[in-house]
């Protein structure tokens, strides 16, 4: 049985330093990942650090190391943590046959990288340096790290954008994607739901987001003759009392609900019943929300700053364009059926299952 560990010390994105607490880290996209080794047949471990485990105390699907992380002004948790415990651990447990790390510009990658080579694959996401102190820390990594002391190592990215940029530093990079995986057995395909008169938005709310763009664009949306729908919106942040004022001038009245963050098993129904998951971000890498909502079989409306975006656009899997208006609302509303169907036949790409096996797959490489 082969034997995997996986080592995400970020679990959840916290926009400053003060990392939010969460009660559960079973949804998060690489719990889910886990998931998918284990599903696989593998034995699976989760290396996480300690500033992200729950209040709640947990039963987990596998073991979940949590590892205290160090020199935090320097090295801090919300972006840039150093596990102090790790070298150890790794020169320790030998046992692993695959290693699997998040990103290049990173500690614990460096740290696999270093003492395991020829086990770790680097699942990489990000296409543009890192903007932490003007680019400078992640220029030095990229252009000396990475390119001098970490190149044995093997890099998977989750999108073309990835790798063509990973390619300029270093030399084992795979030409395929993996994307986030899925955990279908969560999110089932709902044929026969009734799409309803609603749309979507998963996010945090805060500036990037651009969450007050489509508020604006479903307000014209309405205006134009269309006051049976709703939008959902699911999700918190900084933002939502300006925007629950937005809504109000807007005279949306009851037409925009603000649920709050919900867990998977809440926000499921929600996502399967609307017409299209809405999404206006300026700044995003993969986004975990598009792929679950296309699971559910319901189509993306999106600029194409979404790594997303490219199969998108390639399936047929809802729209893309980078000033979307309430025009777009009406074309995903009209030809509904057809991209739901495209949705739920590209579904069985986005397992987490299948995602782990690509990975195996690249042992006998």
């Amino acid at each position: 049985m082969c034997k995997v560990l996986v080592i995400n010390p970020i679990l959840y994105t916290a926009e400053t330093n003060k990392i939010p607490q969460v009660d559960s880290i079973k949804d998060t996209m690489i719990y889910t990942m886990c998931l998918g080794f284990l599903r696989a047949g593998c034995e699976v471990a989760l290396i996480a650090a300690e500033d992200y485990r729950p209040v709640k105390k947990e039963k987990y699907d596998f073991p979940v190391l949590w590892f205290k992380t160090i020199w935090r002004r320097l090295f801090m948790p919300r972006c840039f943590p150093y596990m102090a415990g790790l070298r150890r651990y790794l020169k320790d447990h030998k046992e692993y046959d695959m290693i699997v790390t998040s990103e290049a510009f990173a500690t614990w990658s460096y740290t696999a990288a270093r003492i395991a080579p020829n086990k770790t694959l680097i699942w990489h996401e990000l296409a543009a340096y890192n903007k932490m102190l003007h680019e400078i820390p992640a220029k030095f990594w990229y252009q000396l790290v990475a390119r001098f002391l970490m190149r044995r190592a093997r890099v998977v990215p989750r999108s073309k954008e990835a790798g063509a940029f990973i390619r300029q530093f270093m030399p084992r990079v795979e030409a395929d994607p993996v994307d986030h995986g899925v955990d279908l057995d969560k999110f089932p395909a709902l044929a026969g739901t009734e799409r309803k008169d609603r749309f979507a938005v998963v996010s945090q709310l805060i500036p990037r987001k651009r969450v007050g763009h489509i508020i604006r664009t479903f307000a014209d949306f309405v205006k134009a003759g269309h006051d049976s729908y709703r939008l959902d919106i699911i999700g918190a942040g900084e933002e939502e009392e300006a925007l629950k004022n937005m809504t109000g001038k807007l005279g949306l009245g009851n037409r925009v609900v603000f649920h709050g963050r919900l867990s998977h098993e809440k926000l499921l129904p929600i996502l399967a019943a609307s017409k299209a998951l809405l999404v206006y971000t300026e700044k995003d890498n993969n986004m975990v929300s598009i792929v679950e909502s296309i699971a559910l079989g319901t189509p993306v409306v999106t600029t194409s700053v979404p790594y997303n975006a490219s199969y998108i656009r390639r399936e047929e899997l809802g729209i893309v364009e980078d000033d979307w208006s309430a025009d777009a609302l009406l074309r995903i509303v009209t030809e509904n059926e057809r991209y739901v169907e495209n949705c739920f036949a590209y579904r069985k790409y986005l397992s987490n299952k299948v995602c782990a096996e690509r990975f195996l797959a690249m042992l006998s490489c």
